[in-house]
């Protein structure tokens, strides 16, 4: 990623945090999840129910780790470094700084 690419991401991502977006958590069927709209990157590791948690109408992603109810909990977002980890697959590793 440029650092210009960096900054974007930067930028949206602590847009979206100041626009103190509610956090919800549904539990669904992987399946169902799926046919939401859910976003899940560890494929066939899902059991049949899963815990999808949605920010506002900004995204949607199948997860288990510990979450805030409010964006607005979450302070600033900086991304700290960035890589390959496959062809055409970035990764980056980032920091919430409270404010």
């Amino acid at each position: 990623m440029s650092d210009a690419e960096i900054k974007k991401v930067e930028n949206l991502v602590n847009k979206k945090i100041k626009e103190e977006l509610d956090i919800t958590k549904k539990e669904m069927k992987t399946s169902d999840a799926l046919k939401d709209g859910a976003i899940g990157v560890f494929g066939g590791r899902y059991g049949a129910k899963v815990s999808v948690y949605s920010v506002g109408k900004f995204d949607k992603e199948i997860c288990a780790g510990p979450h805030v109810s409010n964006t607005k909990e979450l302070g600033k977002f900086k991304i700290i470094k960035e890589e390959s980890v496959a062809a055409g697959v970035r990764r980056i590793k980032a920091v919430l700084v409270k404010s």
